[in-house]
């Protein structure tokens, strides 16, 4: 049987879910805590494979928890159930180590298949928080921009960025090195400096 530990300051919802996971044919609770602190000491000495950490807990915060069994006992894969969905705890929690993240409203079913996922080295998350998570990925590999620059120019520079010659920047988006460098020419006038370093620059300050 695959052991499970939960942290779950809630009695009445920790105890539910100590009922439904010993009642499954797969997992078994190893043991279940109200606190960080009462749990990460015995944690640490009888690990199981997997906890269920709540987010929202009296003292150490769950977030911290996650940190410190996972600096202490990186083979734990650490699953968090909570009502919180905001943004910052979620990217926190991920950010600390945990593998999953499941919202309490989740059905007893859907919890236990997100243990088999994350025991067999999936990351399941509720639906809601998956688009967060793809949502920010998203923000964040947009390219910065200037205004100042044509989307050609823009493109450019880009390229450029990413340690291309002119030549090379040039077939990469059909056209001649004789137009690329024009381009080029125009971007230090606009940007009002002298070379690609200092262009490259301005881009990454974006």
């Amino acid at each position: 049987m695959i052991t499970v530990s939960i942290i779950e300051d809630d009695k009445n919802y920790r105890e539910g879910l100590e009922d439904f996971i010993n009642a499954s044919d797969e997992f078994r609770v190893l043991q279940s805590y109200p606190s960080g602190e009462t749990a990460l000491p015995h944690m640490l000495e009888n690990p199981p494979a997997i906890a269920v950490v709540d987010i929202k807990l009296p003292g150490m915060s769950g977030v911290e928890l996650i940190r410190q069994l996972k600096m202490k006992r990186p083979d734990i894969q650490c699953m968090v159930c909570s009502f919180y969905d905001d943004n910052e705890i979620v990217f926190n929690a991920l950010r600390n180590g945990a593998s999953g993240y499941i919202l309490k409203d989740s059905l007893a079913v859907e919890i236990i298949e997100s243990l088999k996922e994350l025991y067999g080295g999936g990351a399941p998350m509720s639906r809601y928080i998956a688009r967060k998570v793809i949502s920010a990925f998203q923000e964040k590999t947009e390219l910065p921009t200037l205004s100042e620059l044509t989307a050609r120019e823009n493109e450019i520079l880009h390229l450029l960025a990413t340690g291309l010659v002119i030549k090379e920047a040039a077939a990469k988006i059909n056209l001649s090195a004789h137009t690329v460098t024009k381009h080029l020419k125009n971007i230090y006038t606009k940007l009002h400096v002298n070379n690609r370093i200092e262009a490259v620059n301005k881009l990454n300050q974006r």
